[in-house]
């Protein structure tokens, strides 16, 4: 188990940089700022701790799993970028969010000097998964925004799907 606080120590961060996690879905690479990652762990070791959903009508979700007493969300990120199917190894648990995302691998940690705004060709649903734009190693890496992974209805199908206790329900709306 590693803490991408942790993960994040370790290097040096320049004055108006931000640190990033580079992981890879189906071959692609993406950015999530390593603020936003709680927690990263293998699949293996939720092995018997993750509860499948029945009937949740979202596609890219078919588990919870239960971390310090608050359930999370897993949300395939194959599914979710419309990527080929993978079997994913690790999982990145956000902080802030109910959400946890499965992804194939860490690349490593980056330090970007601005998130770049997003060209008009991102003009569907994918404006609403990206932050912006990276340059990395002469790279255009797309950085996820958190709040991309489940929308606040698609929030409510789970909710009602998994049938979780009003109050951590109503403690979950603060935080969207």
């Amino acid at each position: 188990m590693k803490s991408a606080e942790s993960v994040a120590g370790r290097e040096r961060k320049a004055p108006g940089t931000e640190s990033v996690i580079l992981f890879v879905v189906a071959k692609q690479m993406f950015a999530i700022a390593a603020d936003d990652v709680q927690e990263i762990r293998s699949t293996d070791s939720l092995a018997g701790g993750a509860n499948e959903i029945g009937g949740a009508q979202v596609a890219k979700v078919r588990h919870t799993i239960l971390r310090n007493r608050r359930t999370y969300y897993v949300v395939n990120g194959a599914v979710h970028f419309g990527l080929l199917a993978t079997r994913p190894s690790l999982v990145l648990i956000l902080r802030q969010r109910r959400v946890a995302v499965l992804v194939d691998r860490i690349e490593r940690m980056a330090e970007i000097p601005a998130v770049h705004d997003l060209p008009l060709a991102f003009a569907g649903t994918e404006r609403h998964w990206y932050r912006g734009l990276a340059y990395i190693d002469d790279r255009v890496i797309p950085v996820v925004d958190p709040a991309g992974f489940l929308t606040g209805e698609e929030l409510r199908h789970l909710d009602r799907a998994s049938a979780l206790p009003a109050v951590e329900q109503a403690e979950s709306a603060v935080h969207q």
